[in-house]
């Protein structure tokens, strides 16, 4: 399975809230989306990675952190993003 490069320029095209915005929660919610669907990926051909499997269980917790401080900070804007991203169905 060739590895696929994570395009964070059109991540952050699609989620930023002005045209000079790459820090903003959501932006980095969207790139530690992505790097979390291409480690799951990474994890079905290589089931003995373990290191990696930890940088994954680190993401994981980064991006849950940052969706609770929007969920409490601004909601609206949290829902947008789940949707967009297809989070909690």
């Amino acid at each position: 399975m060739p590895k696929k490069k994570i395009d964070k320029k059109e991540i952050i095209s699609s989620l930023q809230k002005h045209k000079t915005d790459v820090g903003s929660s959501e932006v980095q919610v969207g790139i530690l989306t992505e790097r979390i669907k291409y480690l799951t990926t990474h994890f079905s051909t290589n089931k003995k990675d373990k290191h990696s499997n930890m940088g994954l269980s680190k993401l994981i917790t980064r991006r849950k952190k940052l969706l609770e401080y929007m969920s409490k900070k601004e909601p609206s804007i949290y829902r947008k993003v789940l949707e967009q991203l297809g989070l909690r169905k």
